[in-house]
């Protein structure tokens, strides 16, 4: 099945220092987007939604702006084309207000069902950061 990218922003009422924990770590990631997140010694996270492990590794990050995690193949069609969470701060220089940029890759191509899916994660993550 194709993958497609979907994107999204959402404006959160927080600092991008304060927001940063949220995406970066596994406790913070647990706290709001999956079941629960672990990473082992080997830098790869686990993120376990609906009692199903996927494992991805972060593949790029810039502190206080942006993280990106590649989830490891599960088929030999990832391994040519994985699919991919990207999770972005950016700061509105006119307004000053941040907003959370998601780029997620995979291959749900509902992009009415994502929406709803990341409106949701974002809602948890507002209520702990109060933003």
């Amino acid at each position: 099945m194709p993958k497609s990218l979907f994107q999204t922003e959402f404006e959160i009422h927080a600092s991008k220092k304060m927001l940063f924990p949220y995406i970066y770590t596994a406790s913070g990631l647990a706290q709001w987007m999956a079941d629960d997140v672990t990473v082992n010694e080997d830098n790869v996270f686990n993120f376990r939604w609906e009692g199903e492990d996927h494992q991805a590794k972060m593949v790029a990050h810039r502190m206080n702006s942006f993280v990106k995690f590649e989830f490891l193949p599960e088929t030999e069609e990832d391994k040519e084309d994985p699919s991919y969470i990207e999770l972005r701060l950016e700061v509105n220089e006119l307004t000053q207000m941040v907003y959370l940029a998601i780029s997620d890759y995979n291959d749900i191509n509902d992009d009415e069902e994502l929406q709803d899916l990341w409106e949701n994660l974002v809602y948890n993550l507002k209520e702990i950061v109060g933003g």
